[in-house]
């Protein structure tokens, strides 16, 4: 018997020893790829973080060269793994940092393997000493449960001597003790290691969950860090570059450092992809100061040359703003066409005020021509203007906009929304009372600083009842329409859903892709071909793919008349007279008309997989108390159910107010958490709740969906239904109503209304039991419906609600679609 349990320990002890060796301290690389001993108090660091860190993390940390960068991957490493990124603290560094001088006190060395487990899982509910005669010491330590680990674990430790470090035992040393140990009168120890003999497998993965690294919360952080690094490769061609700074003007409180590199075009390479020729290129560099790393940045550059040859000396122009004081700022100039590259290092100095700014340095007299345009935009003194944001979030009826004006050249201010000029202010203050509607809508507000010539001097634009998740780009430079020769300076207003980051922005001149930045400021010089018609194109990107553009034009023909084409995308639902979608439609069997005007479909697809971003929209008043239990065990299961890894879903509670309990996301954990603290409590506020939901998915593009739980009263709401209803159906997202207990009357047709209108449907229910029925419907619909696209043939600019109807060849099918929309 004793045979076969030290057989199967033994089986384990492989996987285990991976285990083992996964998560403990990983070996250091070679000698060969390390660039220099670590300095302290590096090394210091090093040895206590190796716990946490990875082979790639451990290989990227030891092949640094700099100190600057070594407390900058410090800094990066902790920060995504800080287990509340929302709250100032990060409580496992802080730990770590404790520990990592408290171990050493304790133990002598952090390389004693309790440290370890102290690092990972603080203190244990229970140390037991194991004394044996003529034998290594033992040490048991038991974890009722660890701020890691939610479970009981034990550990066991062994030491050569009283003074050498401890290390862990994996099973198989564990049951090897079992042999003729003189420690087998300790009944703590006896009843270890007959567990550990009984449960090899189970222990194996116990201690495999023990030993886990705190991953970080994302796996791509090293690679994003890496491709920030200014070295160059030893075997790399060299890429005779020059640098010139100036320091045209200032910009938010800030200097503004342009710098002009001109780069051998006969060191280039030239791709050639199907017959369009480019040069490309990938610039990193990184603003050092007081020996700490101020910022990092990136840009990536293409410069088409078609047939034309390659130019001896090719401009690249990028923009810094920094603070006035000492600077070193060190530059990575790659050819991605070919192998050559370039490092510059420049000790800089910024000035602090116009009177400070030096004359640009002497540079290439080509370069200095091309950019003296994007040079001028940028002039000292410059007036500035922004827009002070009123207050709330989403704006009606007749709201104030004040102006920050700085500038004694500003002669009058214009205002325009949506484009449209409003008015022009000639004397202080500069501000306007808006009329906005009684629905909230989208609006774009733009203000305008002219010179007594009517010369533009500063431009300011703010979007009005965005939302929390609109992704959009704006081009504020150039204006449109205006005339440039040689370069014009490119400056956007990126706006971001809460919480998500920009992947990057592109710049384009016309089809050209001329420069990608990947961090602001989103400003970027860029040379023309000349006097000619063009446009300038932003696009920007999220992780995801997820983008946004705008486009300008310039030195555009006086007479050239733009003419807004609305795109209208509908997604529809065809059933049966059971209820039941039906499959196989083609574009031929849809008719769309518009206003009684018929429209041809630029796109047509049947969609059973398009992402769903859905939200959820409880009744928690006093009037629902008898109910809410059951309604959120169902609205769980139907998440359960329906929201996949790309799916979204966001929780939205209301009473008397409505309130965001879980914002869009896939995790179902967060989910069904947001919904086990709901009670029921106050009045009814339904069509404020109604309108604050289909707000918050304003900006949020593709398949969404909002669904209703409620008793159909409202007591308190500042919004009417007319107004509510409006505002449904600017919305763009399709709402299904759950009536639970109501009678006809005017409540029941209030939420048939919303519905209809938006494409949805309403379900009218006596018993919350049935609404797991209602759920599977409304899941089977949102994943099995057609998108049809068209380009409206209405161009007039006339914000009025036009009224779209879709039908079949099939009469016997219901088509169900939004029934219009406001341009």
């Amino acid at each position: 018997m004793m045979l076969v349990a030290v057989d199967v320990a033994a089986g384990v002890a492989t996987e285990v020893a991976t285990v083992v060796g996964e998560a403990v301290p990983p070996e250091s690389p070679s000698v060969e790829t390390i660039a220099s001993p670590l300095p302290p108090p590096f090394d210091d660091w090093y040895l206590a973080a190796r716990p946490f860190l990875s082979h790639e993390e451990t290989r990227a940390f030891l092949t640094l060269t700099q100190n600057y960068q070594r407390e900058a991957f410090i800094e990066r490493f902790w920060a995504v793994r800080d287990p509340y990124p929302e709250t100032a603290r990060n409580e496992l560094r802080e730990q770590f940092d404790y520990w990592s001088q408290a171990i050493p006190e304790v133990y002598g060395t952090l390389e004693d393997a309790r440290g370890t487990m102290l690092m990972l899982h603080g203190k244990p509910s229970h140390v037991l000493p194991v004394r044996c005669a003529q034998a290594k010491p033992i040490e048991i330590w038991v974890y009722n449960e660890s701020r890691r680990l939610r479970e009981p674990f034990f550990l066991v430790f062994r030491q050569q001597s009283q003074n050498d470090p401890a290390r862990l035992l994996d099973p198989g040393e564990m049951v090897s003790l079992l042999g003729g140990s003189s420690c087998l009168g300790s009944p703590h120890l006896a009843d270890v290691l007959t567990y550990v003999q009984a449960n090899p497998d189970a222990y194996a993965l116990l201690l495999k969950r023990v030993l886990q690294r705190p991953r970080p919360d994302s796996e791509e952080w090293l690679a994003a860090f890496q491709a920030f690094s200014t070295e160059i490769e030893p075997d790399a061609e060299p890429l005779p570059t020059t640098l010139a700074l100036q320091f045209p003007g200032r910009f938010d409180g800030r200097t503004v450092v342009q710098a002009l590199l001109t780069l051998d075009g006969s060191a280039t390479s030239v791709a050639d992809f199907r017959g369009h020729r480019s040069l490309d290129f990938l610039l990193v560099g990184e603003v050092v100061r007081g020996g700490g790393l101020f910022e990092s940045f990136r840009y990536r550059f293409g410069v088409p040359v078609d047939d034309a040859p390659v130019p001896a000396r090719i401009p690249l122009a990028f923009q810094r703003h920094l603070r006035p004081g000492a600077y070193q700022l060190i530059l990575r100039v790659e050819d991605l066409n070919g192998h050559a590259m370039a490092r510059l290092v420049e000790d800089i100095e910024v000035p602090a005020s116009e009177h400070q700014l030096p004359p640009p340095p002497p540079t290439d007299a080509e370069t200095a021509r091309i950019f003296a345009e994007a040079s001028a935009a940028v002039t000292s003194g410059r007036p500035t203007l922004r827009i002070v944001p009123p207050g709330g979030d989403i704006l009606a009826g007749f709201v104030r906009f004040d102006t920050l004006a700085v500038g004694t050249s500003i002669d009058r201010v214009r205002f325009l929304l949506d484009d449209r000029e409003l008015m022009t202010k000639t004397r202080p203050p500069f501000n306007v009372e808006i009329d906005l509607g009684e629905v909230p809508q989208l609006h774009s507000l733009r203000v305008e600083a002219l010179d007594a010539e009517g010369n533009l001097l500063a431009i300011d634009e703010r979007w009005i009842n965005a939302g929390a998740n609109r992704f959009a780009v704006r081009l504020i430079e150039p204006s449109s329409g205006d005339s440039y020769r040689d370069s014009i300076q490119a400056r956007v207003d990126v706006q971001l859903p809460e919480g998500r980051t920009l992947e990057r922005l592109e710049f384009y001149l016309d089809e050209d892709l001329m420069a990608t930045l990947y961090q602001p400021p989103y400003v970027q010089p860029i040379a023309l071909r000349g006097p000619a018609p063009a446009y300038i194109r932003a696009v920007a990107y999220l992780p995801d793919g997820h983008a946004t553009e705008d486009l300008v034009f310039i030195n555009s023909p006086g007479n050239l008349e733009a003419i807004e084409v609305q795109t209208v995308e509908l997604f529809t639902s065809v059933l049966d007279g059971g209820g039941r979608p039906v499959e196989g439609l083609t574009r031929s069997d849809f008719t769309v008309r518009e206003d009684g005007v018929g429209q041809t479909l630029k796109r047509f697809e049947w969609l059973d997989d398009l992402p769903i971003q859905a939200g959820i929209l409880i009744d928690n008043s006093a009037s629902m108390r008898a109910n809410l239990a059951e309604v959120k065990g169902q609205a769980l299961q139907f998440l359960n159910q329906t929201i996949t890894p790309r799916d979204r879903a966001a929780i939205i509670t209301f009473n008397r107010f409505p309130r965001l309990t879980v914002p869009l996301t896939s995790d179902l954990g967060e989910l069904g958490g947001g919904l086990a603290g709901l009670s029921a409590e106050g009045g009814t506020s339904l069509y404020d709740s109604v309108v604050f939901s289909l707000y918050y998915f304003t900006g949020i593009k593709g398949k969404r969906a909002l669904l209703i739980l409620s008793d159909g009263k409202d007591e308190s709401s500042e919004f009417s239904f007319e107004e509510t209803l409006q505002f449904a159906r600017r919305a763009g997202v399709t709402v299904y109503s759950v009536g639970l207990r109501i009678a006809p009357g005017t409540a029941r047709s209030r939420l048939e209304a919303i519905a209809s209108d938006t494409g949805g449907q309403a379900f009218f229910i006596q018993r919350v039991a049935e609404l797991e029925a209602v759920y599977e419907a409304i899941e089977r619909e949102l994943r099995s419906q057609y998108l049809l696209v068209y380009q409206s043939t209405n161009t007039d600019s006339v914000n009025e609600y036009r009224e779209v109807e879709v039908a079949t060849r099939r009469r016997e099918l219901e088509v169900r679609t939004l029934s219009g929309y406001y341009p």
